[in-house]
Parts: C-alpha cells; structure tokens; sequence
C-alpha cells in the first residue's frame, strides 16, 4: 500500500509532537513493507527554499515540501481555505497516486486539501492532534486565558480572540479594529448586530472569524475516518459537530523503559521539557519553585530559548538566584537519559494539553508527574499514584503540588515503581492500518 502522510511542517527544522507523531507512523509503515511519502511545507516567513518544491529524505522516507513563502497567507481566511493551493495539492497527489492519505495536520494546506482528496476520491484518514477543527487559535483557550468549549452561536468567543491577536504588540493591523466601538467588547454584542458598522475593509477578517466553524465541519465531513488520541478530544470534537467516524487510538511511545536509578543528593529534581512559550506555562513553574524550601529542590529546563526570546528572557529574569539550570535541547534519542536524570516531571501548561507525548514518555520511564488539572491529560495520570494535579494557572497550588514531593523524600521513587505506559507505536500503528485497510 502506497500511504502519503500531510503535515504542516517537518524535520530536521520542526521537531514537537505532530511532527514526532508523523516520523513515527511513517517509521513503523515502511517496516511493515509500505510505500511512504511525507508532504510538508516551509511556512511563510522562514528561510525561502532555493525552488518550490524541493525533496529530500528523512531517516528512510521521502519528503516533498514546498515553500509557502510564495503562497502566503494575506487575509484570516487564507489560515483554514486557500483555494490558491489546489493548483499545488494536486499536482503532488496525481504524481504521488496514493491508496491512501493520513493527514496528520492541515495547516499550511487548509482545507483546500481535503477539497482535493475529495475530488480525487482518494481515501482519507485524519489524526486530530488538536483543536484546530474547532477553534481559531488551535487551542480552546479564550482571549482571557480561561478555557472553552468550542465557538459560540454567533462566534463572539471567537471574535475576542482574534481582536487579542492582532492586538498584540507592534501589529500594525490593530488601527484597523483597536477602539471601535461596535467591538468594545465584543462578548457583550451579537455580531451580526455589529457588522453594519463595520467598514467595508474590515469585514472580510471578521466574516472570515464567523464562518470558520461551519467551512471546517463542511470540510471534515470529508474525511473517511479519524483518530483522537484522547477521550477528552474525541468527545470536544462530537461536541462541537463532527459527526464522521472517529475512534479513539492513544499515541505510542518507543523508549528505554528501564527503571529510574537511584539518587542520592538529598533533592527532588524537577524537570521541564519543551517548547519555552507562555501557554506552557514554564513562568508558573518558577513562580512555584520559589515558593518552596530551595534547599530540597532543584529544577532542570530543557527547551530552545530562541523560540520565544522575550518569553526566555523573563524566564531567566525569575529565575534569577533560583536552582534552575537552563539546559537547552537535546536530540529525541535522549529522551530516556534526560527523564532518568529527574525524580518528577512538572507540566505546568495553561491549555488544555491533549495527550502530550512528553506526558506519555514520562509514564513510561516510571517518572512521577505533576499536570495542570486538564482533561487532556488527567485521563492517564491516577492521581497521587503516577502524580500530582494542581490548579491550572495557578502558581500556588503548583508549588503545593511539588512540596507533596519536597516533605516526603521517598514519594517520588514509591511512585515509580507502579507507574508505566506499555503502549508502543506499532499497537499505534496497527490501529492506523486496520483504518486504512477499511477506508481502502
């Protein structure tokens, strides 16, 4: 079977869990004697590629990537249906001739691809990795930080959180919005009423928010079949629509599940790993661990600093005569050797993580864990048996959280030796199969 995998952005420049989830699948595919192709793309804005669609390969597999950089978005619409990228899309799938296509995230390609998969009546599975069906910012957090359950009727949710967008510092788009009074705030108002008001110049950004939702659904009807790696984003997706067959697979994960070794210092050892950006709430780490007795506790953080250098910056400002150690990154083959160097593995994120790999790498290395209380991640953490939950948000219940840890040396390593994950990306992989075999 001939499987080509559609992702937004790839290895070695792009390296989080979408990505990783793709290198994965494309991984077990071809050893289970597969054709496999990845299609991805250079967003717009990173360097230019020397053509337009350039190949090369990546561990065994194919990559087609072409340079969005030449086709960039200029207006809201443009983030969830280019119709300019059909003419693209095409060419690639008449020449590539797949059985079936598993897209594992559509930005960069809109919904524009599943109109084509749909015109080409090629078989289409789809992994739902976030919210991206569902919510203008991927994430289901509102323009307060509070969370959400998908738009509202007339999509006022969804319009704060575009005016917090194009608010943000330095955006030149903000004059064209900032103040109205038809806008102030838009919670308060039904949209449509607002609209009239409105210049003509403005609409097309604010119609492109409110229309949003029903061109996804319209477009996701289109897939054949999908997978949530969680019950918690299944159930956000039923709740918000989605109506097709979707079916619950967990991720896999491939790492060395030795037991943790001992360790003698006399310090808890907390960790972070990922990306440094506010919504992953690494400011309420520190925060916490300066609430607690230093002389118990240490913290390692592992994440590139140029990814959000203003956020980076503050982060070393708090943490300033802290026992912090900022340690960069590391290639994902050492993912084992870094969990195996803390006791507790903190995930402060102020989103609703859904099923973060990280979380799951943890489990199983047998390393405790402290989560925000969301459901994305709380359905595989038993509490006080593989971790602790605290108050998503906060830094005070986070450093309660970590003092569970800090008074009782020894329950860290008690948690270990019950904690696991057995799942691996073949159980992942073989689900993914009898879906494609199915669809096919």
């Amino acid at each position: 079977m001939k499987i080509v995998l559609f992702v937004h952005c790839y290895f070695p420049d792009h390296f989080y869990g979408t990505e990783s989830y793709t290198r994965v699948v494309a991984r077990n595919l071809r050893e289970l004697g597969h054709t496999v192709k990845i299609v991805t793309a250079t967003f717009a804005g990173e360097s230019a590629q020397t053509a337009f669609i350039e190949e090369y390969e990546w561990e065994g597999t194919g990559v087609l990537r072409f340079d969005r950089n030449l086709i960039p978005n200029r207006v809201v619409r443009d983030t969830y249906y280019m119709p300019e990228l059909r003419t693209v899309l095409e060419r690639i799938l008449r020449r590539e001739k797949p059985d079936v296509v598993h897209v594992c995230h559509l930005v960069n390609h809109t919904t524009a691809l599943l109109e084509v998969l749909d015109s080409l009546g090629i078989p289409t599975v789809g992994t739902f990795t976030d919210f991206y069906g569902i919510c203008f910012n991927n994430k289901l957090q509102t323009h307060n930080d509070s969370l959400c359950l998908g738009p509202d009727r007339y999509r006022t949710n969804c319009l704060n959180c575009f005016l917090k967008e194009v608010a943000g510092p330095g955006n030149a788009r903000l004059t064209r919005y900032a103040g109205h009074r038809a806008l102030r705030p838009i919670s308060s108002r039904v949209a449509r009423f607002a609209m009239p008001t409105l210049k003509a110049a403005w609409r097309e950004d604010i119609e492109a928010i409110v229309e949003r939702p029903a061109i996804l659904a319209d477009a996701y009807g289109k897939f054949d079949a999908a997978v949530a790696p969680t019950r918690f984003l299944h159930d956000a997706y039923r709740r918000n629509g989605f109506e097709g067959r979707l079916e619950i697979s967990h991720f896999g994960i491939d790492i060395d599940r030795a037991p943790k070794p001992e360790r003698t210092d006399g310090k808890i050892h907390f960790g972070f790993i990922g990306q440094l950006a506010r919504h992953k709430g690494v400011h309420l780490l520190v925060e916490a661990l300066e609430a607690i007795a230093h002389d118990k506790a240490r913290l390692s953080i592992w994440g590139s600093e140029q990814t959000d250098r203003a956020y980076s910056i503050e982060l070393r400002r708090k943490a300033a005569w802290l026992p912090v150690s900022f340690q960069g990154t590391f290639p994902v083959e050492e993912m084992a050797q870094r969990l195996a160097e803390i006791d507790v593995l903190v995930i402060p994120s102020i989103w609703y993580e859904n099923s973060p790999l990280i979380l799951l790498q943890a489990l199983a290395t047998h390393t405790p864990v402290i989560i925000a209380d969301v459901a994305g991640m709380t359905e595989f953490v038993p509490p006080l048996e593989y971790g602790v939950y605290f108050a998503r948000g906060s830094a005070t219940s986070l450093a309660a959280a970590m003092e569970h840890f800090t008074r009782d040396p020894t329950l860290a390593r008690a948690m270990s030796r019950r904690i696991g994950y057995e799942r691996t990306t073949r159980h992942m992989v073989d689900d993914l199969m009898r879906i494609y075999e199915e669809v096919a």
